[in-house]
């Protein structure tokens, strides 16, 4: 096996088609180094092979790549693929809050019984090397999120932190990251956590604030903005969210968490606000809508921890946004396949009773 931190490894992407893992699959074989990458992935509604359109057509990275459509739940899928993998990183999720609430198991058989099986893979291997069948044990990432925290008044969110999820989806991301620090704790698994704040970007699928507010708002459609519109998140780039999880993989320390933090807190009415510029509309398409339930107000976490290994955030949110709608709307056949299917039932049952019981939202408020 080939060490993990130099050129030539092999790493597992699960769920590396979808927003984040699928750049940080790009990240990863456009360095053109010799690394090798996996991907395994469902394809369900957020995971997309299209995110992959530019490795596959890449003849270079193409031939360090492979694709395999299959469930992180199944042992039988996933048994090989670690196998062969020198790291696995743990992207795979149900990560919308609001899906969370309309169908909390799927997040719990994702986020849970999933992340079980890629350990107990990871652990057959780790007995492996130390029966000398394989020159050194895979290290485990798991990918998880500033919601574990829950809601936080004043401050900022550090690793130690008791874990205080309040909605479904985090629940299922806190569970998930109990069970990697226990198999580190209890069977030495090489494992490490990475906890991203609110992510946005190309790709990202349109069920969340920003890629929704966008192509609602360059197609003329309602924005609808919960309650007051002043719930604060932390804003991170997606590449720099993938490049934050590959640090934490080449230096992190085996049992430790690390926050990959945006470092760019703004509550959401100020987020509507930029996007409306960048997309040439006002107020008058903007809807206050009831709020989801629990729905925190504030998220921040102090990134202080990793950047003592060397990271920081790049992508500023003053150049990332605008770049982000540029995007979408130069991507309007991308947009289009994502809201196939079933996103117009989706959507009528998230958003359909609260826009008609939405009110119109001035400037200022």
């Amino acid at each position: 096996m080939t060490d993990r931190n130099g050129p030539g490894a092999h790493l597992l992407v699960t769920g590396g088609a979808g927003f984040i893992g699928s750049e940080l699959v790009r990240r990863l074989l456009a360095r053109r180094d010799g690394t090798h990458v996996t991907v395994l992935d469902k394809l369900t509604y957020a995971g997309n092979r299209a995110n992959l359109a530019a490795v596959e057509a890449d003849e270079e990275q193409a031939a360090r790549f492979v694709f395999v459509r299959g469930d992180i739940t199944d042992r039988e899928a996933v048994a090989p693929l670690v196998t062969a993998a020198d790291a696995v990183i743990n992207v795979a999720a149900e990560t919308h809050v609001d899906r969370s609430i309309l169908d909390p198991e799927a997040f719990l058989r994702t986020g849970v019984i999933g992340v079980h099986v890629l350990l107990e893979a990871v652990r057959r291997e780790q007995d492996r090397a130390r029966a000398g069948e394989r020159d050194s044990s895979p290290r485990f990432l798991q990918v998880s999120t500033d919601e574990v925290y829950g809601e936080i008044e004043s401050g900022r969110s550090v690793e130690t932190d008791v874990l205080a999820p309040r909605s479904p989806y985090a629940a299922a991301k806190a569970a998930g990251e109990l069970l990697v620090r226990a198999y580190h704790v209890t069977f030495d698994v090489d494992a490490v956590i990475t906890r991203g704040s609110n992510t946005y970007g190309p790709y990202q699928h349109p069920e969340k604030l920003i890629p929704l507010f966008t192509t609602n708002a360059l197609e003329g459609r309602a924005l609808p903005m919960y309650g007051d519109g002043m719930q604060i998140r932390d804003w991170l780039h997606v590449s720099d969210h993938a490049a934050g999880i590959e640090h934490v993989l080449r230096h992190g320390e085996a049992g430790e968490a690390y926050n990959v933090a945006g470092g760019t807190e703004l509550p959401n009415r100020d987020v509507i606000a930029r996007l409306l510029a960048a997309t040439g509309r006002d107020w008058s398409i903007v809807r206050r809508v009831p709020d989801r339930p629990g729905h925190d107000r504030r998220y921040a976490m102090d990134g202080s921890k990793l950047a003592a290994l060397g990271w920081r955030p790049r992508m500023s949110f003053d150049e990332g946004l605008p770049a982000t709608v540029a995007w979408y709307r130069d991507h309007e056949a991308w947009v289009a396949g994502t809201k196939s299917g079933d996103w117009d039932a989706y959507y009528a049952r998230q958003y359909g009773d609260r826009l008609a019981a939405g009110q119109a939202v001035d400037e200022a408020g």
